[in-house]
């Protein structure tokens, strides 16, 4: 069986065991992705109950899902910097799975909000265990000529695992109860849950089997981890590293706008809760699409074009935003956000891999991820915050962040690939 899957694995062109990193990714994606819009439902069923603290059914289910990102961001570094010091990634990863799989299947026994809250609270910390050591493996199963490759196909798995989620959980929810040739009736809700605890179990299987630590890693444990916010070594102000998070954080705020404001678009759009899917659905789709090529572009043209390429776009597909008046032209520009954010996203985890030494990856890494995870809670807490004062301020704000990222990139960052070829232009010979 090992062997097969290995022989299916070597098909593609990256490391076999990025590739079976990516389809764990993908799994656990499945599985985490379907609770973000499980965990709303179950709350509202009145499963649960006990003290509100005061809060709104609303207000709950925001902190749950909030928590979730607040403690998975916050976490990063601490255990990026872990795995650097002990020389170990595929611990990491396990310890992080195993706490998916375990509290995916806590939720079926949960019956009050401060238990939903404390479980949520618990994979979030899970999954800061499993993002930093992932992203370095990858890294350091890559070499400069295909790191971008590496990691736009790691990517691109682990974006389908995230957006399939959502597609069917709904379904699997209301379609329940289940019969089971083997034991009770289970409702819709407990099936939801078991998804997401097998795919994490699959996920572990697969890492367990197929993934194993470079040597070089443990080799040079311990190394430099400081992460210097000023540029040390070259001839600007800030460290490559920390602007790349910076820009990443300004990023991810902006494309994170549109997610909690759902009512406002509809309702300015004159559209149904379909078309605000499709439009949502759009930036995932660019992403799916292009993390790979883009990738694998970068490793012959070069991070940099492609990075302050991807943050000029986003200016004007986040401020365009603000004011579209039909849902057609409102999933274009989603699309096109997607393909900003596809630049940005893969070349910039390329260009910190180019940067970080042996055995730094994940403390260094774990700056841009940390950095999206806060953008991406940030986002919906600014738009819900700004809509107030008019529909098209919250994308004012976005279009500003991403102005300001996109002066960063341009220049504090430096090219890290010694031989890169000119990118061709259309019309050209």
């Amino acid at each position: 069986m090992r062997t097969l899957v290995r022989r299916i694995l070597a098909q593609f062109a990256v490391d076999q065991r990025v590739l079976a990193l990516a389809f764990a990714r993908m799994a656990d994606g499945i599985g985490n992705s379907f609770l973000i819009i499980v965990i709303p439902l179950y709350v509202a069923s009145g499963t649960v109950g006990g003290r509100t603290l005061g809060l709104e059914e609303a207000m709950i289910i925001g902190v749950i899902l909030s928590l979730f990102g607040f403690l998975n961001s916050s976490f990063q570094p601490f255990t990026g910097r872990l795995s650097d010091r002990v020389g170990r990634r595929k611990p990491f990863v396990l310890i992080g799975l195993a706490g998916l799989a375990v509290t995916n299947v806590a939720y079926v026994f949960a019956e009050t909000y401060l238990s939903l809250v404390v479980i949520r609270g618990l994979q979030g910390v899970s999954v800061a265990f499993i993002v930093p050591a992932s992203i370095a493996l990858v890294n350091e199963l890559a070499t400069t000529q295909d790191r971008g490759g590496n990691m736009g196909v790691y990517n691109t798995f682990r974006l389908v695992g995230f957006g399939a989620g959502p597609v069917v959980a709904g379904a699997v929810v209301n379609l329940g109860p289940y019969t089971l040739p083997i034991g009770p009736t289970i409702n819709g809700f407990d099936a939801a849950f078991a998804i997401a605890a097998i795919t994490a179990v699959i996920s572990y299987l697969l890492v367990t089997v197929l993934i194993t630590d470079p040597d070089a890693t443990r080799a040079n444990a311990g190394a430099n981890l400081s992460i210097p916010i000023r540029d040390q070594s070259g001839p600007n102000l800030l460290g490559p590293i920390f602007t790349l998070g910076v820009a990443s954080l300004f990023m991810a705020t902006a494309i994170a706008l549109f997610a909690t404001i759902q009512p406002q678009v509809n309702a300015r759009l004159e559209q149904g809760s379909t078309w605000f899917g499709l439009q949502f659905a759009a930036f995932i789709l660019a992403q799916v699409i292009l993390q790979t090529p883009i990738g694998r572009a970068c490793d012959r043209y070069g991070r940099r074009p492609f990075i302050v390429g991807g943050m000029l776009l986003l200016i004007p597909t986040t401020l365009v935003q603000g004011f579209i008046t039909t849902s057609e032209l409102m999933f274009v520009a989603r699309l096109l956000q997607g393909i900003a954010g596809a630049m940005v996203f893969a070349p910039g985890l390329a260009l910190a891999g180019d940067l970080a030494g042996e055995g730094e990856s994940g403390s260094k890494l774990s700056v841009l991820t940390m950095a999206f995870g806060f953008g991406i809670a940030i986002g919906p807490l600014s738009s819900g915050a700004l809509v107030g004062y008019g529909f098209e301020v919250p994308f004012v704000f976005g279009a500003t962040l991403a102005a300001a990222g996109t002066i960063l990139v341009y220049t504090q960052i430096e090219e890290t690939l010694e031989t890169t070829r000119p990118i061709p232009v259309v019309g050209d010979d």
